[in-house]
């Protein structure tokens, strides 16, 4: 079944069709194994207009930060999907979900992930959402968030680093997609403004820092000097 957001004044979900997709329908307010598993998204909308080419596509060891990133999800999410322009990395194998609104920044993205997940699940659900240009990821580290978001209350679990909140590394919940859509319509495209509007579960560094020994938990790619200093990490320090 999917769905699609009706915007203000409205039931904010309307159905379209009758599909149910993936076996993922829970009757009578069943609680599947399933749907207490979260689906992965990985956003690639950015126009790397710093990085100087699209950073998706820089590779590490032999491949691209797409798949590294896709992997990495794989490893922890029931699902993994890629939030595109219509379009792109149709050649990667992954399945890509259409930006709704590309160019207007990743907020959009993440909107796009929610509502890509409530439509595939038949009911709210957790999504991990996690940037394509983030090299030092953990599985364990991934594991770790995944299971404060199961456990809690919020609509966002995510952690903050020295630089603030992380909303790209972060677990959104789907009945939160209502309220953000509502901001962006409103104009705002900061992430973390948006966030504004609804209960966020904050992973302080006391419990994300035994992830992150090397100090580059968080660490992205936005420049050709990171991409440079990311393969010298990868190419001549132990694993």
């Amino acid at each position: 079944m999917s769905w699609e957001f009706a915007g203000r004044g409205a039931n904010p979900w309307k159905r379209n069709d009758s599909w149910i997709g993936d076996g993922c329908f829970v009757t009578g307010g069943e609680l599947s194994d399933r749907a207490l598993q979260l689906a992965g998204y990985v956003m690639a909308g950015g126009a790397s207009t710093r990085f100087g080419f699209d950073k998706a596509r820089a590779e590490l060891n032999g491949q691209t930060m797409l798949a590294r990133m896709c992997g990495l999800l794989r490893d922890v999410t029931r699902s993994v999907s890629v939030v595109a322009a219509f379009g792109r990395y149709t050649e990667s194998g992954e399945r890509i979900v259409d930006d709704h609104w590309p160019g207007e920044g990743p907020l959009g993205g993440i909107i796009t992930a929610l509502m890509d997940a409530h439509a595939r699940n038949h009911q709210h659900t957790w999504a991990l959402i996690v940037g394509c240009d983030m090299p030092f990821l953990t599985r364990d580290w991934l594991t770790h968030l995944k299971e404060r978001a199961l456990a809690s209350d919020a609509k966002i679990v995510a952690p903050r680093s020295p630089l603030g909140l992380e909303p790209l590394c972060a677990c959104w919940h789907t009945s939160a997609t209502a309220k953000l859509q509502y901001a962006f319509e409103d104009g705002v495209r900061k992430v973390t403004e948006a966030m504004k509007r609804v209960d966020v579960e904050v992973v302080d560094e006391k419990d994300w820092k035994r992830f992150d020994k090397e100090g580059r938990l968080f660490w992205n790619m936005n420049t050709q000097a990171d991409y440079e200093e990311a393969l010298r990490i990868v190419n001549t320090e132990p694993r």
